[in-house]
């Protein structure tokens, strides 16, 4: 079975055949499913799927190009779903400057990002990291957060193989997705091929960034083999042997799914 650590299939593009393609992947052997939260409205449809599908758990948590969401009043819900048994993480959450460049917007995504890790702290749960165009700033605050034991992943992970090795030193896993197998991902290729098998999650991040040959067509957990076969090709090892591992990864990071 894969464990799927990042689904939004609350997502407006699933809503013509959300249950039969939830069906499918699970029959296809994916389970669990993480589906992540990235407003607090999607956080809110990722709750409502939780409770209807015994192998989807919920990851609550706002999107920094979301953050105008966040008040004090949203910001005490969050907090009230951080304790219901199958809630599992926090995220996504982080920093993305790709849209955002004005400097009072950075400073207001690091101050919700900053929050919501204190959050993930005060709750025990694990994150999930959104960072694009933000390494060093990224780096900085989960520096401080691996101080306070704050553990997580790194998710669709872009940036470089150094850096990606001094998350894994902090304790991080790395999420590895669809991406990977692009022609011109050699940086990504990169990157596994030097991180242990056993820092590594496996992710879709759909409806987006399916894999080849699917590239450019609505994603879901069924293409996770896709990515499956190229890490083993990368690495030399068997797609048994990634399944299995990145599998045992995700038990060890969320400890509220159950094994």
């Amino acid at each position: 079975m894969i464990f799927e650590t990042h689904a939004h299939y609350d997502d407006d593009r699933f809503k013509d055949d959300r249950d039969e393609t939830i069906k499918r992947v699970h029959e296809k052997g994916v389970a669990p499913i993480i589906n992540v939260g990235a407003s607090i409205g999607s956080t809110m449809t990722t709750i409502e799927l939780a409770k209807k599908y015994d192998f989807i758990y919920a990851a609550v948590g706002v999107h920094p190009s979301d953050i105008a969401d966040l008040n004090e009043e949203t910001f005490a819900w969050l907090r009230e779903q951080t304790a219901w048994e199958r809630t599992v993480a926090v995220g996504e959450i982080g920093l993305d400057y790709y849209w955002d460049k004005e400097p009072n917007v950075q400073e207001n995504q690091r101050y919700w990002f900053k929050r919501q890790l204190e959050l993930a702290a005060e709750a025990s749960l694990p994150v999930i990291i959104h960072s694009r165009d933000a390494a060093q700033d990224t780096m900085e605050i989960m520096t401080e957060a691996a101080k306070k034991n704050i553990r997580g992943v790194i998710h669709c992970y872009s940036y470089s193989p150094e850096m990606a090795l001094e998350y894994v030193k902090l304790g991080y896993y790395i999420g590895v997705g669809g991406v990977v197998t692009f022609k011109n991902a050699k940086k990504l290729v990169q990157t596994v091929s030097e991180l242990p098998l056993d820092r590594i999650l496996l992710e879709t991040d759909c409806p987006y960034m399916a894999p080849e040959p699917h590239r450019g067509t609505r994603n879901d957990s069924s293409n996770i083999p896709y990515v499956i076969s190229k890490i083993a090709e990368i690495k030399g090892t068997t797609p048994d042997e990634v399944e299995r591992t990145t599998r045992a990864n995700a038990f060890e990071l969320f400890t509220r799914v159950n094994n």
